[in-house]
Formats: C-alpha cells, sequence, structure tokens
C-alpha cells in the first residue's frame, strides 16, 4: 500500500486552534479546527483511499501557516496564494477550487453557485461537495450562503462562520438574518 507522509501544525487563531496538513511541497491537504480533529481523518481517508496516510506533528511554522495567521490579523489577500493538492472526486475538486473566485468580503448563494459552476440543477451535490471540503477558509466555502440570506451549514460551526464573515466585512448586511441549523452545506 503506497504511503503519503503529510505534516500536521496546529496554531491558535481568534476562533480557537487550527490544524494545518501539508505535503513535502508544502502544498495544503487539510485545513479543519481542533474540535473537528476526527471529521478531518475522516474526510482524508475518504479522500485518499487505498492510500496510509502518516501525520508527523510538527512545530516548525509553514508558509501556509504565516499566511493563515496573517490572514486572522487582517490580510484578506494572502490566502489565495497558498497552494493545495487535493484528493476527491473529479467533481468535489471543481466545486472546491471554485470556491477562491468568491472574493473576500463577498458571499453566493449555493444556487448561484452551482449557476456559476454551469450546474443550475446541481445546487444539491454542489452543497454536499462544499461540505466536504478539506481545506477550509483557504478554499473559503464560509462564503456560501442559504438562498435565502441565511448562515447556513458550516463544517467548523455557524459561529465560526459568522465570524470569518464579520472578520471579511461580508456579513453587515446580513446581521438581521436569522442562523439556521439546517443540514451541513445546505
Amino acid at each position: 500500500m503506497a504511503a503519503l507522509n503529510f505534516r500536521l501544525e496546529r496554531f491558535s487563531t481568534p476562533i480557537g486552534q487550527l490544524l494545518l496538513v501539508s505535503d513535502e511541497q508544502q502544498q495544503v491537504r487539510a485545513l479543519d479546527w481542533h474540535d473537528y480533529e476526527e471529521r478531518m481523518h475522516l474526510l482524508m481517508r475518504r479522500q485518499y483511499k487505498g492510500l496510509a496516510l502518516a501525520l508527523r506533528e510538527t512545530s516548525a511554522v509553514s508558509p501556509a501557516a504565516r499566511i493563515l495567521q496573517a490572514y486572522f490579523e487582517g490580510d484578506l489577500g494572502g490566502i489565495e496564494n497558498i497552494q493545495v493538492a487535493l484528493g476527491g472526486t473529479d467533481f468535489q475538486r471543481q466545486v472546491w477550487l471554485a470556491l477562491r473566485s468568491i472574493p473576500a468580503g463577498q458571499v453566493l448563494s449555493y444556487r448561484d453557485f452551482a449557476m456559476r459552476l454551469g450546474r443550475p440543477a446541481a445546487t444539491r451535490a454542489v452543497g454536499l461537495a462544499n461540505g466536504a471540503n478539506p481545506v477550509s477558509i483557504v478554499l473559503p466555502c464560509h462564503r456560501v450562503i442559504g438562498s435565502n440570506a441565511s448562515l447556513t451549514g458550516y463544517g467548523g460551526g455557524l459561529h465560526r462562520k459568522r465570524w470569518l464573515l464579520e472578520h471579511e466585512n461580508a456579513i453587515p448586511a446580513l446581521e438581521a438574518v436569522p442562523q439556521t441549523a439546517s443540514l451541513p452545506g445546505f
């Protein structure tokens, strides 16, 4: 069985400890919150079926971690430069990479995002792929919202989605809109 060797960094942010998984070429493979570490491992196993995954914890700070720290300090544009390497299906990768087309400070509904992808009848599939995004923040799934402008489903919790959108100045028009607790990704 082939093996993939990854590095695991842990660092603090204003909304919790972040877990950053990168490969030997310093491409980000996964990014998740400490309280969702088990889910991160599950998503990685699904993406890299048939491969052994070896995660080695490191205290060395990667370029991606530096960019993410700058993001949390207000430099919103730097995350666009973080290199990622993704498993998953072709469709999932298409959805995940298209998330970068949503600029900081803007949001897009799941329906409009599906239309942008040229798959207007696939809103639910786009939502499911978005919910399985292995590299949150870098591939900004938090910028996708419900069609009624509600803050729906975010793997790291709606409180983090709200914080990220407020941090990016995308939320002022949404403040009066109630959050919903629908299924993740919708």
